[in-house]
């Protein structure tokens, strides 16, 4: 079965790519534009036309040839350049649609396929996925890094230490008769832990592949009327929250996602903090005080003409808080002093809330940095190392002198374990290891 899509967004546009894979692709494009001969990786001009009735689809169009196995997907595979009005496109559609074994893709199916043809490893088709939604540079920077293969590449090298490892106990256990020498187990042991290590090392990353790719958490805190609300709209350049001079405005959270300085940010402004009455307003100071307790960075609004500070803001602040004395057009002078990141702003004025965002992107890039190639970005990984993890930390309480089948099945399924994340599960590849380390068979 032929598959088809729209691959680039809806028109109108200057140009559309419509994209075909399957083994009768070559077929339906000589279907549908009457040329002869295509050359395969280059360009084709030629003019798309509809079977049915022989009329023109487009009469400028461009056709990319790509045969088996040299294309994205594996199989023979064609794009179609056509020019990106919407009754262009879905005529080209329609006609695609009537010709013989084609259908239209499911969502991700062309990666999927080049996948099933050992094209690109899961991990680097989830980081294709990454790549097309990126909305920031950082995350975008991230998911190139994942697409380029730097953390398969690590992952497929722990993981043949694993298989190497488990090949020579596999050895052991087969050809009893032919004892390894007990350095050989003992250096078993040792790359063991050390890959015990780089996993751990791996996990112990404070999930920043995960905030890079979901957003990482500021939240906004502060007194009533301190400036919070309005201090969100001016960040998000446009009317998120409610604002009104009525002391408990806000009482629900109210959250926006935000590219900030090129750092994708969940942005949450909360209910005021104060001795309140009103059973909604408490809650909704409950739920001020949990989303500040989550959250990767609070910034602490406090109006800078106040006296005093309420001892529960107080509590809040820290090394890792950001305070902004709000309302400088009233008290230009600082009025409170901290031990952290300080900005004198004016949310009414727009002053210096271009040092808060400053201010922002240093906190969560010195909170957030990691030199780790492999940055897990998904929950699936984070299972899958622990999973790992926590086999060999039974293969390593294990008397491999004693216990020597049970810590070889210790090894296999950390093996496994490690392998899924990429989409590599092989039992053949630790027989192959095993001729290729040992002379043998006879």
């Amino acid at each position: 079965m032929n598959i088809y899509a729209l691959s680039s967004g809806r028109g109108p546009s200057g140009i559309a790519i419509v994209r075909i894979s399957g083994k009768d692709t070559l077929k339906v494009c000589k279907n549908l534009t009457k040329l002869k001969e295509i050359k395969s990786n280059e360009v084709n001009y030629c003019q798309f036309y509809d079977p049915k009735n022989n009329n023109i689809i487009d009469p400028e169009a461009l056709l990319l040839w790509f045969p088996e196995p040299n294309s994205y997907t594996g199989d023979d595979l064609a794009e179609f350049q056509v020019h990106g009005s919407n009754a262009v496109i879905n005529a080209l559609l329609k006609a695609l649609s009537e010709q013989d074994n084609c259908r239209l893709a499911e969502p991700g199916e062309f990666t999927k396929v080049a996948f099933q043809n050992d094209k690109i490893d899961l991990l680097k088709a989830e980081s294709i996925g990454d790549l097309i939604h990126a909305e920031t540079e950082l995350q975008r920077d991230q998911a190139v890094k994942l697409v380029r293969g730097n953390a398969s590449n690590y992952y497929n090298d722990l993981r043949e230490k694993l298989i190497k490892s488990l090949s020579y106990i596999e050895a052991k256990i087969d050809f009893a008769e032919d004892d390894l020498p007990e350095k050989v187990l003992k250096e078993v042991q040792n790359s063991i832990k050390e890959i015990h290590k780089d996993i751990q090392k791996i996990i112990e990353d404070n999930k920043i592949g995960e905030k890079i790719r979901d957003g990482f958490r500021v939240s906004i805190t502060g007194e009533v009327n301190a400036g919070k609300s309005s201090l969100l709209n001016l960040i998000a350049k446009r009317d998120v929250a409610i604002v009104s001079d009525e002391a408990g405005t806000t009482r629900d959270v109210i959250e926006t996602y935000l590219n900030i300085d090129g750092y994708p940010v969940i942005l949450a402004d909360t209910a005021g903090i104060r001795d309140a009455k009103n059973e909604i307003e408490k809650k909704g100071i409950s739920l001020a005080l949990g989303k500040s307790k989550e959250a990767d960075l609070n910034i602490v609004v406090i109006d800078n003409s106040s006296k005093s500070i309420n001892n529960e803001i107080k509590k809040m602040i820290n090394k890792d808080t950001i305070v902004l004395l709000n309302k400088s057009d009233v008290q230009d002078k600082q009025n409170h002093k901290f031990d952290t990141d300080t900005v004198l702003a004016s949310v009414k004025k727009n002053k210096n809330i271009d040092s808060l965002i400053k201010k922002i992107k240093e906190k969560l890039s010195k909170k957030f940095t990691s030199n780790n190639t492999a940055l897990i970005t998904r929950e699936r990984h984070r299972v899958k190392l622990n999973e790992c993890l926590k086999e060999i930390d039974n293969f390593l309480k294990k008397d491999q002198n004693k216990d020597l089948e049970l810590a070889a099945e210790d090894l296999r399924m950390a093996t496994r374990h490690l392998g899924s994340i990429v989409g590599k599960v092989d039992v053949e590849e630790i027989l192959g290891s095993i001729f290729k380390d040992f002379c043998i068979g006879k």
